[in-house]
């Protein structure tokens, strides 16, 4: 599907860079049809010999020749960068978003035209797309066409899985999906620190942490079992799995976890107003 569409990104760190890559290893789209727009020269260098795409100091360019226009700078940027490039941008282009908390009419005013008049979407990769496996939201505007949604599905899809739903489910998404990997890399370490308590080596514990959830998490998604099932396959009788997850309830592991995602989007929810009148200016 995006065979014939040119896609450019303006921003080239490393959220542009994963999407790249991804786009390029699975297939979705050739280095042909891949243009990015980045200010600093030894980027635009290393993009280039690594991708062999098209790179460029100018915003304006990229959107111009893009079909599909990936806005991938930093949220303090973007009202500036909308500005720049608001002239050509109009509803024959499909306008995708990563910036983090910037909703749609925020962006849409940036860009100086309404919602419903533009082709909008706004996506909210997660940290593990660096590595492919990204957890994404897709967010639609009003004025998206049919198909939209999938084009934004393909690309996404190039570095893990992602899921479309409502704006007002965005949040809930970030303290959960966005900031979920602070709390496994805290579960990681602390996994760590117990094993070391009972004696292993940092190294060996860190590396033993890290596999046990890599691979628990791969088995769920890869599989077709409920989580409690799976937990149940581990814990025998009397058993020490058992024992271990005694400990964890007497801890109240869950409520806490529910709590950090609910602390999580609360925060969202209010730095999104904060971006929203900050786009409002």
């Amino acid at each position: 599907m995006l065979s014939r569409q040119r896609i450019g990104f303006i921003g080239g760190g490393n959220m542009a860079t994963a999407l790249i890559g991804g786009l390029l290893q699975s297939g979705a789209a050739a280095s042909e049809n891949i243009v990015c727009s980045e200010v600093q020269g030894e980027v635009r260098r290393g993009l280039k010999e690594r991708f062999a795409i098209a790179v460029t100091g100018d915003n304006l360019k990229v959107s111009r020749q893009a079909d599909i226009i990936v806005y991938a700078v930093k949220p303090q940027v973007l009202p500036e960068v909308l500005r720049q490039t608001a002239e050509v941008v109009d509803d024959t282009k499909l306008i995708i978003s990563i910036a983090a908390g910037v909703p749609l009419a925020a962006l849409a005013h940036g860009l100086g035209v309404s919602e419903g008049k533009i082709r909008l979407i706004r996506v909210m990769p997660n940290l593990c797309a660096l590595v492919g496996e990204s957890a994404t939201a897709i967010a639609a505007g009003a004025g998206t066409r049919p198909g939209d949604t999938d084009l934004a599905k393909t690309i996404f899809d190039a570095v893990g899985t992602s899921v479309v739903m409502g704006e007002n489910l965005l949040d809930a998404f970030t303290g959960l999906g966005g900031s979920g990997p602070a709390y496994v890399f805290l579960i990681i370490e602390a996994l760590a620190d117990a094993g070391v308590n009972m004696g292993l080596t940092r190294q060996d514990a860190l590396l033993v942490a890290g596999q046990t959830l890599f691979g628990t998490a791969k088995m769920f998604v890869q599989g077709q079992e409920h989580p409690a099932q799976l937990k149940d396959r581990v814990c025998s009788p009397g058993g020490t799995s058992i024992a271990g997850v005694e400990a964890l309830e007497r801890g109240a592991l869950r409520a806490t976890l529910m709590q950090a995602v609910a602390a999580a989007t609360e925060r969202s929810r209010q730095l999104g107003q904060v971006m929203a009148a900050n786009f409002g200016k």
